[in-house]
């Protein structure tokens, strides 16, 4: 029955072998279950309309949610910037929940402390945690920055994060002037991407202070989002070198989620340089490489820097096309020939490759952004949406969406499931595959 630690089974197939087989039979005897064959045919009325008319009436209970909760997207927004160890005001359970989501999909070391919360802080609260977690994590870790973000259990009780932020400095956990910026995340309310926000938004506010100067550095800020493939960021950086732009990439995790194996271990591997993140206050422009994970940060630049921001998502040949002309628009600089080619060869390759998937139909599940973009891009192909599930959905995004299946005939017979989750997906697919 245990593993075979030269053929690791996946869940699925490991339950299948015949020892849990086994096992399963045996349970049978106490759990007074159902037979087979009674299973056999609740399973096949759940595919069928009337179950699919309750699943999607339904209210009171989540299956299977499809998103994260706001914690998850503060650390991911924290290890974009140098030398930054993301620190979880909550208990151990949950900030181990976070590491190994995202060590076990980029396989790579995902570095984060909590304060190790338990009983006696759910009633007196959470500031002796924070006075020693901070202290540990600064003599233990070396970090340059601290990004301390919030659970449940600090969120229900009512920690006041900069206050405890305070009194650890005055305690002498971490010096006065260390960079500890701070975002309050409830799980309970948001999700990933709303995390992802306020962390975003508090970072900056951190180190921009005192940094406004009366001239602009002529740089270009890209804020890129929730986005998990963080190739997109190295892209980015190589159209500005090509383009002959000053950037800077706010939370750049590039490097920290996709490192080389050097044979030597890196606790904080590349990471926007804290130096620069000051310095974006000063920007020409910050250009959000996503709409809904930085809405709250976007509103802070434009009235607390002064500064104008644009979104631009450069997924498909139209995305693409409109933010290379905005680069071009807000620098001055020409898009350069050989972007031009790679274009040619993009529209090539979308033509060679379009009878597979014109008229396709599909489904599909995602964060906002991610959605609207692969959307898009798949109208742009001639496939025909038929499900589109986004659990964090907003009024805003509904209205955006609906124009850009409208602006498609493709586009017309897509259903936009807002607030749903993955077990109405279920429904949708049984009827749509049937």
């Amino acid at each position: 029955m245990p593993q075979n630690p030269e053929n690791i089974q996946d869940h699925v197939e490991l339950f299948h072998q015949p020892e849990y087989q086994q096992l399963f039979e045996n349970k049978k005897q106490f759990e007074n279950g159902h037979s087979a064959e009674e299973v056999a045919r609740v399973a096949e009325w759940t595919k069928g309309w009337d179950y699919r008319e309750k699943n999607f009436a339904r209210e009171a209970l989540t299956v299977n949610p499809a998103k994260g909760c706001q914690p998850l997207g503060a650390i991911f927004a924290a290890v974009g910037f140098e030398g930054t160890l993301p620190f979880v005001q909550g208990s151990q359970g949950c900030v181990a929940y976070f590491r190994t989501h995202l060590t076990r999909h980029y396989k790579e070391p995902f570095s984060g402390v909590s304060s190790s919360m338990t009983e006696d802080a759910a009633v007196f609260g959470g500031l002796q945690n924070m006075i020693d977690g901070l202290a540990n994590s600064y003599q233990l870790y070396k970090p340059k920055m601290i990004a301390v973000c919030t659970t449940c259990m600090a969120e229900v009780i009512g920690d006041d994060l900069q206050a405890f932020i305070n009194t650890s400095k005055s305690s002498g956990s971490v010096p006065q002037e260390f960079p500890v910026p701070y975002a309050h995340t409830p799980s309970f309310v948001g999700s990933h991407i709303t995390g992802y926000d306020n962390m975003m938004k508090g970072i900056l506010s951190n180190l921009t202070a005192g940094h406004k100067k009366e001239t602009s550095n002529g740089k270009i800020n890209f804020i890129p989002g929730f986005d998990t493939y963080v190739g997109n960021n190295r892209e980015i950086k190589r159209i500005c070198e090509m383009m002959g732009i000053d950037y800077t990439i706010l939370a750049d995790n590039s490097d920290y989620l996709d490192s080389p194996n050097t044979g030597e271990f890196d606790m904080y591997p590349g990471g926007t340089k804290l130096e620069d993140a000051a310095d974006s206050i000063n920007g020409k422009a910050t250009i959000a490489l996503q709409a809904h994970s930085t809405a709250k940060t976007r509103e802070y630049i434009e009235k607390e820097w002064k500064q104008p921001t644009v979104v631009s998502r450069p997924w498909g040949i139209k995305g693409t096309d409109e933010f290379l002309m905005k680069l071009s628009e807000l620098t001055g600089k020409a898009i350069p020939k050989e972007l031009e080619i790679e274009r040619g060869r993009a529209v090539d390759a979308m033509t060679d490759s379009h009878s597979w998937l014109h008229g396709k139909r599909f489904a599909i599940y995602g964060d906002p952004d991610l959605v609207y973009s692969v959307v898009g891009f798949m109208l742009e192909m001639g496939a025909e949406p038929v499900h589109i599930l986004v659990h964090n959905s907003n009024e805003i995004f509904d209205k955006e969406l609906k124009e850009l299946l409208a602006s498609y005939a493709n586009g017309n017979s897509a259903t936009l499931w807002a607030g749903k989750d993955l077990w109405h997906m279920r429904s949708g697919m049984c009827l749509l595959s049937g």
